[in-house]
C-alpha cells in the first residue's frame, strides 16, 4: 500500500507527480527546486538562497508525512554548475548536522524552470 503526501507548505507539483509517496516505512520525496509554496513563483537569488528554499520545501514535505531530516537515508543533488558545489554543501550541512545520509551530487545540463539546484530524498522510520 502507498500513501500520497502533499502539503500546501511546499510548492504544488508542476507535472504529473506528487510531492512524496510513502510506501511502508519509506518516504520517497520528489525533487524540489526553489519555488515559493505560497505563490509558485521562482525564488531567484544566490545559489545559497535557492538551496535554502529547496531544503525548506523538503522539510515541509517531510514534516507533513511525520518525518524529519534525521530520518533521511539518501539524498540526490542535481546542479547545473559544479562550481556551486561548495556553497550548496555548506547550506546542506546546516540541515544535516549529525548522521548525514548517503548522497550523490551530479552535474546536469538543465533543471526545471532554469533553476540551478534540485534535491530529492528518501526517508525511513521504524
Amino acid at each position: 500500500m502507498k500513501d500520497i503526501i502533499n502539503t500546501n507548505n511546499a510548492p504544488a507539483p508542476i507535472g504529473p507527480y506528487n510531492q512524496a509517496i510513502k510506501a511502508g516505512n519509506t518516504l520517497y520525496v520528489s525533487g524540489q527546486i526553489a519555488l515559493s509554496p505560497q505563490t509558485g513563483e521562482l525564488i531567484l537569488g544566490s545559489i545559497a538562497e535557492q538551496t535554502k528554499t529547496v531544503l525548506e520545501n523538503l522539510h515541509a514535505i517531510l514534516k507533513e508525512a511525520g518525518y524529519s531530516f534525521a530520518d533521511v537515508v539518501k539524498t540526490s543533488i542535481f546542479l547545473t554548475d559544479m562550481d556551486n558545489f561548495g556553497v550548496v554543501n555548506e547550506v546542506y550541512g546546516e540541515y544535516f548536522t549529525e548522521n548525514a545520509p548517503a548522497r550523490e551530487t551530479v552535474a546536469v545540463k538543465g533543471l526545471p524552470k532554469g533553476m540551478d539546484v534540485e534535491i530529492s530524498c528518501i526517508a525511513w522510520k521504524a
